[in-house]
């Protein structure tokens, strides 16, 4: 019999909008304003500073409305954004600069739906509200540190081949390498040729030989900064609680960083001007420190002071840099003392192995270094930075080191924890500068989603009033397939983790909803002709929905590849309008096609029917 519903078909359809409405469920919930606590360098965040935080709270009587401790974070919800600034500041003055105290929004989704995996769509910029940076990377510093890099790697192995060498000095952009005489010079360039295939080398005046970086090398070490720049920011965005932070890359050394929500600006620069990284050297004990503290340093030592404010005399040549490193975890070995376990990449533990052969029972410090702008801009209008040293460890070399190794000699658990965070989180290869900020404020946000949900709304109705008039009990389906239609829009929207809801991608949905009713136009129009024709009304169903069904196909096909070209090739506010364009098309071809036809058989399916309301 004509026009009768499959199960299979009705609880597709059943489940699809069932699921839908309740991941879209969260978003009606709306967010509070909060304060979010998380450790700093020195501090730890533990389950027992709630009381300390609660205590604080009511004695300066701040009301909050809760309290949350979740990985290694406590989240204080508050009442209202004047209790959020006060909280703020109070707990600042009370946890101390070993702490980060950000404001945000967090979502008041119920427990009972977050144990499902429900929370609400990210907002974009444009509708939270937060601030926006773009951020450039001293490029002249990468290539400058994988220059010390080969440099270091120049002399162990011409050391190993039995090569004298006089001097290697590192010049702009290029190593000079002096030689005594011409066939030493002939039998280095020879094997560095051999060892070292992405550098370019060429006899100069003087017994030299010169290394440069061939083009294809600069441009790799220009990539790596940004990627591995990209990778730390957003180690260091998730300290200012942001839901979703977009981080990417712009351009050949730029880097585009958006935080929705966020209202501590002032908090987040200062986090994301933070450019650190780390390098391993050996300890001077060839010489006595406290003479190099008394202005006698040797020519290849340099003095650091430890977190303690004790100096250390360290060779001045780096054995290790962090970017090689691609894991670090704190525990204990089989005696309970704590203890750093490392991995690295394989570069990193050739070099590793080759600098510790020779130093078995020898101590090796770990120096942490710091960037930090002094405000001021040289001739070219960058920001100087000034370079912070600090020995973070100090451990002997018990055996020859590879691509995994261990760090002892930690004072405390506290210590191997904080160490393991500061290897884990990487070593930025250079510094980098916010060139340019924009701050969207969240009364600007707030606007912007109001007029957004008036267009909808007001779109919606008079779609929904149209059909109805139109189309009759046929407009009444396709309405209740409009509105299915949009609420599976907003719970898999939901659902997906990186998407984000943007202006543009609100004038997307409205769209959606206008092609949404486009294909049952098609349909409806099909059965009358079909009626006109002679049909019966099973008939005239059966036919409207199959003839109609390959010429919507063809036109939501196309406006979805438009939509990925959009997506593909486009930046911010285009990528919002095609992903919500796609995901629109994708769900009316579901409802407008599958839904109406579901809710159509029910009604009229398998029955004696001698005309139909359209």
């Amino acid at each position: 019999m004509l026009n009768k519903n499959s199960i299979w078909k009705v609880l597709l359809t059943i489940v699809i909008i069932g699921l839908c409405a309740l991941y879209a469920l969260p978003n009606i919930y709306g967010e509070d304003n909060a304060v979010q606590i998380s450790a700093g360098r020195d501090g730890k965040v533990t389950e027992q500073m709630v009381s300390r935080v609660e205590k604080a709270l009511a004695e300066n009587n701040i009301t909050a409305k809760k309290i949350e401790f979740e990985g290694e974070q406590i989240l204080v919800r508050l009442t209202s954004s004047d209790a959020q600034l006060r909280a703020r500041e109070l707990l600042e003055k009370e946890l101390g600069t070993d702490y980060y105290v950000a404001m945000n929004l967090a979502p008041d989704t119920p427990e009972w739906l977050e144990n499902l995996g429900g929370s609400p769509m990210k907002l974009g910029l444009d509708l939270r509200g937060g601030v926006h940076f773009l951020m450039e990377v001293d490029m002249s510093e990468a290539i400058k540190k994988s220059l010390e890099d080969a440099e270091n790697g120049f002399k162990s192995s011409l050391r190993e081949e039995g090569l004298r060498y006089r001097t290697v000095t590192q010049r702009d952009n290029y190593l000079d390498i002096q030689f005594r005489d011409q066939e030493t010079l002939e039998s280095a360039e020879f094997f560095l040729r051999n060892q070292n295939r992405d550098l370019t080398f060429e006899e100069v005046e003087g017994m030299t030989l010169r290394a440069s970086f061939s083009e294809a090398k600069l441009t790799e070490i220009r990539d790596n900064a940004v990627k591995q720049n990209i990778t730390i920011i957003r180690n260091r965005v998730n300290q200012l609680g942001v839901a979703e932070p977009l981080v990417q890359k712009q351009g050949a050394d730029r880097i585009v960083v958006q935080l929705p929500g966020i209202q501590d600006t002032a908090r987040a620069k200062e986090i994301l001007n933070a450019t650190a990284t780390l390098e391993f050297r050996m300890v001077d004990l060839d010489h006595d420190v406290a003479d190099a503290v008394n202005g006698r340093v040797p020519a290849g030592s340099q003095l650091i002071d430890d977190q303690n404010g004790r100096p250390q005399l360290l060779e001045k040549r780096i054995m290790l840099t962090g970017n090689h490193i691609t894991d670090a975890n704190s525990g204990v070995d089989e005696y309970g003392i704590p203890q750093v376990n490392i991995s690295l990449d394989s570069e990193g533990g050739n070099k590793m192995s080759r600098s510790t052969r020779s130093n078995i029972g020898k101590p090796m410090a770990t120096v942490f270094i710091e960037y930090k702008s002094t405000g001021e801009r040289n001739a070219d209008g960058k920001l100087v930075f000034e370079k912070h040293e600090e020995v973070i460890s100090v451990a002997t070399i018990r055996a020859q080191l590879g691509s995994s190794f261990r760090i002892t000699g930690l004072d405390s658990p506290k210590e191997a924890r904080d160490l393991s965070l500061l290897l884990r989180a990487g070593a930025l290869i250079a510094p980098i500068q916010i060139v340019e900020e924009r701050t969207v404020g969240p009364s600007l946000g707030a606007e912007n989603i109001e007029m957004g949900m008036q267009a909808i709304v007001w779109g919606l109705a008079a779609v929904l009033v149209f059909m109805i008039i139109y189309y009759k009990a046929f407009g009444l389906i396709a309405n209740v397939a409009l509105v299915s239609n949009l609420v599976i829009i907003i719970g898999v929207m939901s659902m997906i983790p990186g998407a984000t809801l943007t202006l543009p991608g609100m004038a997307g949905i409205v769209l959606t909803v206008g092609m949404a009713v486009d294909a049952n136009v098609l349909i409806f129009e099909r059965i009358r002709e079909e009626l006109r024709d002679g049909r019966s009304p099973q008939q005239a169903i059966h036919l409207g929905y199959d003839s109609a069904f390959s010429t919507i196909l063809d036109a939501n096909v196309t406006t979805f590849i438009a939509g990925m070209i959009l997506f593909a090739v486009g930046t911010g506010p285009i990528k919002g309008f095609s992903i919500t364009l796609m995901i629109g098309i994708a769900t009316s071809m579901f409802t407008a096609i599958l839904v109406t036809r579901v809710i159509t058989n029910a009604i009229w399916g398998g029955r004696r029917v001698t005309s139909l309301p359209i």
